[in-house]
């Protein structure tokens, strides 16, 4: 075992002191990143809410810096801190990495840089591979949403590089959302665009002091309107559109405004 050892060439003669000291530099860095877990999100649940998602962005970045440390504290029981030892240590990882982990490897780069650039944090409502929901953890290998259907899916860091991000909130609280309605073309248009504003301006759930916008365009099947604004909390947002929908169907009705029969078809040829 100790000729094993000696043959690695960076590594030193390990006693039993050494790898118990190991164990416990890893046990304690990983109750110290649980801990520092649940401080951070107790804080961010009791501070203002304009101050939620900043707190929540310190997360990642606290048990990134405690493995860090964790692994720094590590290093010198394992190796003499001499330069050659230190770049045959190097080597010898990069060459794992490179033949080995190459994914995994992949996975920790993008975590790095996710948590460095910050294209999306905790609390964030992000689209990303096709599933869309609330960030909840951002760790060094993948990313954590939670879904509209109350499901947690894991999409590994490495999709970064190749994959398309929609960020819904980019760290702000509010969201733009859109409500549909799908209208027979024989009706007062101008009416149509005055009701639905009304009903986006009286909703409890929109952001105050902000902007209404119902905008239509002609299809075959009928005539398709959409009321655009923004939401007061990102959490509210399906809240937000259930209310201008019902809403908006009951005005509608009320002035004898009749809904379009026929299916909609899904175009990909531009928004508006």
């Amino acid at each position: 075992m100790d000729s094993s050892i000696e043959n690695l060439g960076f590594l030193k003669r390990l006693q039993w002191e050494d790898s118990v000291q190991i164990a416990a530099i890893i046990v304690i860095a990983w109750v110290a990143a649980i801990i520092a877990r649940a401080l951070i999100k107790l804080l961010a649940e009791t501070v203002s809410p304009s101050l939620r998602l900043t707190v929540l962005r310190y997360v990642p970045l606290t048990r990134f810096l405690i493995g860090l440390s964790a692994l720094l504290m590590i290093t010198p029981i394992l190796i003499e801190p001499t330069f050659q030892k230190i770049a045959a240590l190097v080597a010898s990882a990069a060459l794992v990495i490179a033949f080995v982990l190459k994914d995994y490897a992949s996975s920790l780069m993008g975590g790095m840089i996710t948590i460095l650039e910050n294209p999306y944090q905790p609390g964030d409502w992000i689209e990303m591979d096709g599933s869309y929901g609330e960030v909840t953890a951002i760790n060094l290998r993948a990313v954590h949403i939670l879904t509209t259907e109350d499901n947690e899916i894991i999409i590994p860091h490495y999709r970064f590089w190749s994959k398309k991000i929609i960020n819904a909130t980019s760290g702000k609280r509010s969201l733009l959302c859109i409500a549909d309605f799908y209208l027979h073309p024989d009706h007062d248009g101008q009416a149509v665009l005055r009701y639905l504003e009304e009903v986006a301006i009286a909703s409890s759930w929109r952001k105050p002091d902000s902007k209404v916008k119902v905008v239509a365009k002609e299809v075959p099947w009928g005539t398709h309107y959409k009321i655009k604004s923004y939401v007061k909390e990102s959490r509210e947002q399906f809240d937000f559109v259930t209310d201008l929908t019902v809403r908006g169907k009951e005005i509608l009705r009320k002035n004898s405004i009749r809904f379009s029969n026929a299916y909609p078809t899904v175009t990909t040829k531009g928004s508006y």
